[in-house]
């Protein structure tokens, strides 16, 4: 006679397995596997990454960041996160001169490498999404 705890084990665990979004591949897009370990947030930056935008604005005076956190990316590419004050794409520019102070300051100062490219990302003060860049060869 089968134990009652055996009934129930065995068809709960299959039920998790299959219920608990196993998938093959490791869980990630069949697309760019560093598209789903981009960030997508509307909470704040953490304190590590209001410390480096204190230290960023320091160095250049960029009033606008208010957070910036490097993490590993893709095949050693950087991805760096950028949290800034304004809410609106002021144009082609401004993103311009911002990943370039940004960039600058992170490789000099801080010692990031970026000869392999990066990913950028530049969310609004609501964590909405303001600017997706990869700068990957």
């Amino acid at each position: 006679m089968r134990s009652p705890f055996r009934r129930a084990v065995v068809p709960s665990a299959a039920a998790v397995l299959l219920l608990g979004g196993c998938a093959l591949g490791g869980g990630t897009p069949e697309g760019d596997p560093a598209e789903s370990a981009r960030p997508t947030t509307t909470a704040g930056p953490p304190d590590s990454a209001v410390r480096l935008a204190d230290r960023y604005r320091e160095a250049t005076g960029n009033e606008d960041v208010h957070g910036i956190q490097r993490t590993d990316g893709p095949a050693g590419a950087p991805l760096l996160t950028v949290w800034s004050h304004h809410t609106v794409s002021n144009g082609p520019e401004t993103f311009e001169r911002l990943k370039t102070s940004v960039t600058e300051y992170l490789a000099r100062e801080e010692g990031v490498d970026l000869s392999e490219g990066y990913l950028l990302d530049v969310f609004k003060p609501d964590g909405g999404l303001k600017h997706r860049f990869d700068a990957r060869p």
